[in-house]
C-alpha cells in the first residue's frame, strides 16, 4: 500500500499535541525484586503500590474522610473483592461510595492524556466512565447527569462490577509501568500465579535473576538447569508446583527414588510446605530429591569437563570421593561424609549417569517442554526479560557485574575472545536466546553458558567464585560452606565505582544503578542507599528464609514526578489478617532524591522519543 502523507496541517497538529505530551508530569515507576515464588506478599505490594494508592488517597481526601476512614477506603481499593462485592450497602452508601472512587480515578489519571486513559478503559463500560472521568462544568452543570449515571449503576444491579473497574483503573493509574529486577521463582509455593500476575501488567520490564535463568535454562534444553529446578522445588516441598502448576508427572522420578533411595532427614523438605505435607509424602520428596541432587551433580561435571573455558574442574568433586564414599578429598583438607547417598556413583566413571537415571531425565524434559503453561510463562520471560536494562537514564540489573579486586571487570575467555563488563552480559544474554530459540540441542553451549550463569565465578547472576551445594549437603565442617562473594558488592559503595558503571553501559553521571539479589541487613544497620545514592539495593525480601537475617521483608522503590524514594516492608503475614487489621504498607520514606522541578515526561525517555518524532514531523513540513 501506498504511503500516507500527513497535510501540513495535520503535521502541525500532532506537532503541537506531541509537545504538548511533553509537559505532562513523569509517570510514576514502581520496581521490585527478588519475589520469590511469595505470591501473596507480591500482590499484596501489587494492590497497594507499595503505599503510592494510600498516599493518594490522603491527598484527595484528607479534609473530608478521617483517617480511619481513608484506610478502610484504600483497603477497598486494595482487595475490592472481599470488601466491595458482597457486602451489604444502603442505597445512599453506594452513591457516595461510586462518587469517591471515581473521583479518586480521576485524580489518579491526570498524568496521562486522554487517549491514554480512553485505551486503558474496559469495553464494556467505556463510554460511562469516559463521561465521568472528564468533568468540564466548574458549575455542576451536570450534576444531575452524574447522579443519573450512578443510579442506573446501581439500579441495574451492576454497581459491584463497576466498583472494581474503578479500583482496578486507579491501581493501573498510579503507577505506569513495574520494573521487576529478577529472581520471580524458587523457595516460596507460587512463583507460577507471579508470573500469571506479571502477564497482565500493561507495561513493564524484567531483569532475569539467577533462579529465573534456571527454569529458562529447563525449558531451554539444559538438563543441569532443570536438575537443579527440581533438586531445589523438592527441597521445599513444592511438588504441587510442579505437577499441578505446570502438569510435570513425577511418577517416574518417585519409582525410580523409591527402589535406589532410602530416607535421610537432611533431604526431608523445609519451610512452610513441611506443615501441609503428610509423613508419606516427606518421605517420597526425601527420596525424591537425593535422586535429582545426584543427577544434577553427574550432569555438572559433564559440562564442566566439555567447558574448559569454564575454568571449574575444581568442582567436579565425585571423583574425589573415597571409594567406599565415606571421605572425601578437598583443597582445604580430608572431611567425612553426611548424609551420603552416593550409591548410583560409579567410582571409576563418576559423572556417568545409570541407564534408569538417563529414562528418568528423558521423561522429565520431555514433560518441561510439552508444558504449555511453563511455555507460557518462559515465552514471556524471554520476552521480557533481560540481563540489564536502561532505564531514564538509571541502569536496572539483578544480581553484579563480575570485578576484580581492583575494580577491572572480571573477564571470561571463550569462542577465543576475553570478555567482560557490559560486552560480557551482551553475550550472556545472546546465548539465552539462542538455547531458547533451540531447545532440543541439549549440549550445545549456549545451554551450557544458563547454566554457568547460575553458577559460575564470572556471571552476572550467582556473584561468588563457588557454589557449596554439595558441602552443604554432605559435609559437617560449615568452614567449607563459605562462598566468596565477588569485590562487586564491596566495590559498589564507593561513589567513583558506580559512576565508572554508568559510563560502562552508555549513561550519564546523574543516573543511579538499581540492583536486587542480595537481602539488605537492616538489622545490622545496612542501608540500602549506597555510593553517595549512585547505588540503589531493593531486594525484595519476600523469602521467608531471609527474613530472620533482615528483621524486614526488603524495599522496594518509588520514582515519581517529585521525588525518588525506597519503601522499607514489614514481613507479609497472609491476606486474611491485612485485610483484618488494615496492615498497610505505611509511607514510611527513605528519600533518596527530592527533585527541585516535578520531573516532566520531557525529562524521560519516551520523552527523548517523542522529541525525535517532533523533529522528525518539523523536517518533513
Amino acid at each position: 500500500m501506498p504511503e500516507t502523507r500527513l497535510t501540513k496541517e495535520e503535521t502541525l497538529t500532532e506537532i503541537i499535541n506531541l509537545q504538548a505530551i511533553t509537559q505532562l508530569p513523569k509517570a510514576t515507576e514502581h520496581f521490585i525484586s527478588d519475589l520469590h515464588g511469595e505470591f501473596e506478599a507480591f500482590d499484596h505490594i501489587m494492590r497497594n503500590c507499595s503505599g503510592v494508592v494510600s498516599v493518594k488517597v490522603n491527598d484527595l481526601f484528607r479534609k473530608e474522610m478521617s483517617e480511619k476512614e481513608r484506610e478502610a477506603f484504600s483497603f477497598q481499593i486494595y482487595y475490592p473483592e472481599e470488601l466491595i462485592v458482597g457486602v451489604e450497602r444502603t442505597h445512599d452508601e453506594w452513591l457516595i461510595l461510586l462518587d469517591r472512587l471515581v473521583r479518586m480515578t480521576r485524580y489518579a489519571s491526570t498524568k496521562y492524556t486522554r487517549s491514554k486513559v480512553r485505551k486503558a478503559l474496559p469495553k464494556q463500560f467505556a463510554y460511562i466512565l469516559e463521561e465521568l472521568l472528564y468533568q468540564y462544568d466548574e458549575d455542576d452543570n451536570k450534576e444531575m447527569y452524574y447522579e443519573s449515571i450512578y443510579e442506573s449503576v446501581i439500579q441495574l444491579g451492576l454497581v459491584e462490577s463497576f466498583s472494581v473497574v474503578l479500583t482496578d483503573l486507579i491501581k493501573r493509574f498510579v503507577v505506569d509501568h513495574l520494573h521487576v529486577l529478577g529472581d520471580i521463582y524458587d523457595r516460596g509455593p507460587h512463583p507460577d500465579l507471579i508470573m500469571d500476575r506479571l502477564m497482565e501488567f500493561p507495561s513493564l520490564d524484567i531483569q532475569l535473576g539467577n533462579h529465573d535463568i534456571i527454569w529458562v535454562g529447563a525449558f531451554s534444553g539444559s538438563y543441569a538447569c532443570m536438575a537443579n529446578v527440581l533438586r531445589i522445588s523438592l527441597r521445599y516441598g513444592h511438588v504441587d508446583l510442579l505437577e499441578k502448576g505446570y502438569q510435570i508427572d513425577l511418577t517416574r522420578l518417585k519409582r525410580f527414588a523409591e527402589q535406589y533411595y532410602e530416607a535421610i532427614p537432611e533431604f526431608e523438605p523445609r519451610g512452610d510446605m513441611v506443615e501441609v505435607l503428610s509423613e508419606g509424602e516427606k518421605l517420597d520428596i526425601s527420596k525424591m530429591q537425593q535422586a535429582m541432587t545426584i543427577m544434577q551433580f553427574k550432569l555438572e561435571e559433564k559440562v564442566i569437563k566439555r567447558r574448559p573455558e569454564f575454568e571449574m574442574e575444581h568442582r567436579r568433586l565425585l571423583g574425589r570421593l573415597s571409594e567406599d564414599h565415606q571421605m572425601i578429598q578437598l583443597d582445604e583438607g580430608e572431611f567425612p561424609i553426611q548424609n551420603g547417598c552416593f550409591q548410583l556413583v560409579d567410582p571409576d566413571n563418576p559423572e556417568q549417569l545409570t541407564f534408569e537415571e538417563e529414562l528418568v531425565l528423558l521423561d522429565l524434559m520431555h514433560q518441561f517442554q510439552s508444558s504449555e503453561r511453563l511455555k507460557e510463562h518462559v515465552d514471556f520471560l524471554v520476552h521480557y526479560g533481560r540481563l540489564y536494562h536502561r532505564k531514564n537514564g538509571n541502569l536496572l540489573f539483578h544480581g553484579c557485574v563480575p570485578c576484580e579486586a581492583n575494580g577491572d571487570f572480571k573477564c571470561l575467555s571463550i569462542e577465543g575472545e576475553s570478555l567482560g563488563g557490559r560486552e560480557l552480559m551482551d553475550y550472556y544474554q545472546e546465548h539465552i536466546f539462542k538455547a531458547y530459540v533451540y531447545p532440543n540441542i541439549h549440549d550445545d553451549l549456549s545451554s551450557d553458558i544458563l547454566w554457568y550463569l547460575w553458577c559460575g565465578d564470572a556471571s552476572n547472576l550467582f556473584g561468588k567464585d563457588t557454589m557449596k551445594t554439595f558441602e552443604r549437603y554432605f559435609i559437617e565442617d560449615k568452614s567449607t560452606h563459605k562462598e566468596k562473594q565477588n569485590p562487586y558488592y564491596s566495590l559498589r559503595n564507593e561513589e567513583g565505582f558506580c559512576l565508572n558503571l554508568l559510563q560502562e553501559f552508555g549513561l550519564e553521571e546523574t543516573g543511579y544503578i538499581i540492583n536486587g539479589h542480595t537481602p539488605i541487613k537492616a538489622l545490622e544497620g545496612e542501608n540500602p542507599v549506597k555510593a553517595n545514592g549512585k547505588m540503589l539495593v531493593i531486594d525484595g525480601g519476600l523469602s521467608k528464609a531471609y527474613q530472620k537475617v533482615t528483621g524486614i521483608a526488603g524495599y522496594t522503590l518509588i520514582d515519581n514526578s517529585h521525588e525518588v524514594y525506597l519503601v522499607a516492608h514489614e514481613p507479609f503475614t497472609s491476606r486474611e489478617e491485612s485485610i483484618e487489621h488494615y496492615r498497610d504498607i505505611l509511607p514510611s520514606k527513605y528519600v533518596v532524591k527530592k527533585r527541585l522541578q516535578r520531573a516532566k515526561v520531557a525529562d524521560t525517555d519516551t520523552g527523548y522519543d517523542i522529541q525525535l518524532e517532533i523533529d522528525s514531523l518539523k523536517a518533513s513540513k
